[in-house]
């Protein structure tokens, strides 16, 4: 009896390999489900809508968009995490939801490590510093000078407590050697209106909801914190030229869950690829502050598990208390 169960167990995983190898061979032949983990208009949401019919076209199968936000993000990749591991559900995934929150929150409901199959990252994208116009500082260099003479009065604003840009805030300010006061808000809209109100000195977010303020003069763009100066604003210092060796941006990409079969992956890699070559898609994410990225799941895999790494040291150089 001992044998014959053993024989059966050896039976059923071979069944089970030749299942999913005939699997992998005949995918796509369904719908394939998107996840963004973000409501409508979000910028991966915009992303995957731009995307999508491109794939499908290719795929010979609808790649259907669906919004399953909340808890950050966190909601929609949990979801995407205890999905079936066929390739036919994967979702929007970034720095955010997959390197910092793991640190900061402690409620994340999955392990960014070990719960996802990466798949493919398509964009970098970079923040900025930006200061009220009636601030004592008019770009980066006067901004950490005024901070380090006045220790603890620059309030800077932010999407939220232990949010990414929180972190690369405290990243600049433990690099810089100066202190602030950080006034958490809920997103761009609320950070550009306290600042043209002149209720805080200093914000950094991402640039497309500032861009509008900074071209019209009410906020002043004091740096980009890419390595280098951006196309988009050329003027404008990256903080590396006040701060050397400062760098710090973030990434979008795309997850499945764990354990997908390595042949979907490779496709599904390929066709986004592809899809985010589209002239017409370059140009609009360009336009929106993103750098467009083409890489294998190696890589994101590499990028995700040394972005986790980063993040966890400074959550706990900074002294931050997971909420």
């Amino acid at each position: 009896m001992k044998t014959k169960s053993v024989l059966s167990m050896f039976a059923a995983a071979a069944a089970l390999v030749v299942s999913m190898g005939v699997q992998a061979q005949a995918w796509p032949n369904k719908p394939i489900r998107l996840v963004i983990p973000f409501p409508p208009g979000n910028t991966t949401d915009i992303m995957a809508r731009l995307m999508a019919p491109r794939m499908a076209e290719r795929l010979g199968q609808p790649v259907i968009v669906e919004n399953r936000p909340g808890a950050s993000g966190m909601l929609g990749l949990d979801f995407v995490a205890r999905a079936t591991p066929d390739g036919y559900t994967f979702a929007a995934g970034q720095g955010g939801n997959l390197a910092v929150l793991p640190h900061t929150s402690k409620s994340v409901p999955y392990d960014a490590l070990k719960d996802f199959t990466p798949i493919a990252v398509s964009t970098a994208n970079y923040l900025v510093v930006v200061g009220a116009t009636g601030a004592p500082f008019k770009n980066l260099v006067e901004m950490i000078a005024w901070a380090r003479a006045n220790p603890g009065k620059l309030t800077v604003a932010s999407n939220g407590e232990g949010g990414f840009p929180h972190l690369i805030f405290e990243q600049l300010r433990m690099m810089a050697g100066f202190s602030f006061n950080h006034i958490p808000y809920k997103g761009s809209a609320q950070i550009a209106t306290e600042l043209m109100g002149g209720q805080v000195m200093a914000g950094v977010d991402g640039v497309t909801g500032l861009t509008p303020h900074i071209k019209s003069g009410r906020i002043n763009l004091l740096a980009v914190t890419s390595k280098a100066r951006t196309p988009e604003w050329p003027d404008t210092p990256a903080a590396a030229e006040a701060v050397p060796g400062y760098e710090s941006g973030g990434w979008f990409g795309w997850v499945g869950p764990a354990g997908m079969p390595r042949e979907v992956v490779a496709r599904l890699n390929d066709e986004i690829n592809r899809a985010m070559r589209s002239p017409d898609i370059v140009e609009k994410l360009t336009a929106a502050g993103l750098t467009m990225v083409y890489e294998s799941p190696e890589y994101f895999a590499q990028l995700i598990r040394s972005e986790h790494a980063k993040y966890g040291k400074l959550v706990k150089a900074i002294g931050f208390k997971p909420q």
